[in-house]
């Protein structure tokens, strides 16, 4: 190379230097972007987004181009820092070279471009797709037989070009992101993101009225008790029964007695002709599957049954939604109905709130293994039915029995501070 003067030999040296440093951030920032903001970007008709996604698409070729030119500028670099050394430190210039030049490419052509690319993949992969896929369409024939000869040594070691690892998120992966958006997202959706990704967690059996609250009309009683009950009813929809819900008849909706009401005309006969056939759920159907049937079936409310077809409790849509939203109230502060805070951080507690509805309300972490209401915690937890005034230690949190009736614990007093119980060292 004597006929090349040492100052364009320096200048092509640096030129390659930085394309070395172009191929590395290159790489790094194709393979760092964001797969779902590309797509998202791509469907958009965002130009770079989309021939950055035509070339993920093979990501053996993308990766074989990327190589073959950052190894090629990487050894021509090599050669040229050793003929310029040489020039000026004869034999001993080669060592110097080596390790000059490997020192540059790490700090010029490796670390700093794939730090910068790995912070900012997409500024870095859209407009370096400009350059790569023209270099990828030029250089096709080469990259086609190396990866040729790439695919054949990974089949010699069993692994196969399509086996591509799946991109699809599980619900816990999908939690962890709307976790580190919460800069992104108001806090009251990012807490609805969550319901919603919890739904498949729960069970209707979770959330349901138990059987022994749940209101209805029986018709054994008398029309005038009947009709003070419609009166004063607190549900848009109401089972009705022959003396327990046992026995079924079906659904009203007071609504359509409105009619009957204003001309005088309510009979128990007409009761069971407006009725709706009741709709039966079974316990173990998960929460998410059951806001599909509930559309499905076009229900708002069904009556929940156990393996044998005893009727267990009731759930309905609006429960449902409660999971998500939280609940329904008309004061947007208030914890919940079951929930009475107290001045000195106690809370009095109507026991028969359901454990899911008191961990979510208030942030504890009570086991929702077992029992499903705080009643039957506390009850399997003791083994015996309490007297007022018991006290005890659960999960950490310290609860008061305030009142007991008819074998069951209906109101208790739980102080909002968690007890941290040390570990036994053993």
């Amino acid at each position: 190379m004597d006929e090349f003067p040492i100052s364009l030999l320096l200048g092509l040296l640096v030129f390659l230097v930085l394309s070395s440093g172009f191929f590395s951030a290159s790489e790094t920032s194709m393979m760092a972007i964001n797969r779902y903001r590309l797509r998202h970007l791509a469907e958009k008709q965002h130009r770079g987004a989309q021939r950055v996604a035509k070339l993920l698409k093979t990501p053996d070729r993308l990766i074989g181009v990327i190589l073959l030119g950052n190894n090629f500028v990487n050894i021509l670099a090599s050669s040229i820092a050793t003929v310029i050394a040489m020039e000026y430190l004869g034999d001993a210039g080669v060592a110097v070279a080596s390790a000059t030049l490997t020192v540059v490419i790490l700090i010029f052509s490796e670390v700093t471009p794939k730090t910068v690319a790995a912070l900012h993949p997409e500024k870095v992969a859209f407009p370096a797709s400009i350059i790569i896929r023209p270099l990828l369409i030029a250089l096709y024939p080469l990259v086609w037989s190396l990866n040729y000869i790439g695919n054949g040594l990974l089949q010699l070691f069993g692994i196969s070009r399509d086996a591509t690892e799946n991109h699809v998120l599980s619900n816990e992966e999908l939690r962890t992101i709307v976790h580190e958006a919460s800069h992104f997202i108001h806090p009251r959706g990012q807490q609805m993101l969550l319901g919603i990704l919890d739904l498949d967690k729960a069970t209707v059996e979770d959330i349901m009225v138990p059987r022994n609250e749940v209101v209805g009309i029986d018709l054994n009683d008398d029309i005038e008790t009947i009709i003070e009950q419609l009166a004063i009813a607190q549900h848009t929809h109401l089972p009705l029964y022959h003396e327990n819900i046992d026995t079924i008849e079906g659904i009203i909706h007071v609504k359509k007695l409105l009619r009957l009401f204003k001309n005088n005309e309510l009979t128990k006969e007409k009761l069971k002709e407006i009725a709706r056939h009741a709709y039966f759920i079974p316990e173990a159907t998960p929460l998410n599957n059951q806001l599909i049937n509930f559309q499905h079936h076009e229900k708002r409310i069904g009556l929940v049954v156990n393996e044998y077809g005893d009727i267990q409790g009731l759930v309905t849509l609006e429960d449902i939604l409660e999971e998500i939203v939280g609940e329904f109230t008309t004061n947007p502060d208030a914890l919940s109905p079951d929930i009475h805070p107290q001045g000195d951080n106690t809370y009095l507690i109507d026991a028969s709130i359901s454990i899911r509805e008191l961990n979510r309300v208030m942030n504890w972490e009570l086991p929702i293994e077992g029992p499903k209401t705080l009643n039957g915690l506390i009850l399997e937890y003791l083994e015996a039915i309490p007297e007022t005034g018991t006290s005890l230690l659960l999960n950490g949190y310290p609860i008061e029995i305030v009142q007991t009736a008819n074998n069951a614990v209906k109101m208790v007093r739980i102080h909002g501070k968690r007890i941290q119980i040390p570990q036994k060292i053993e």
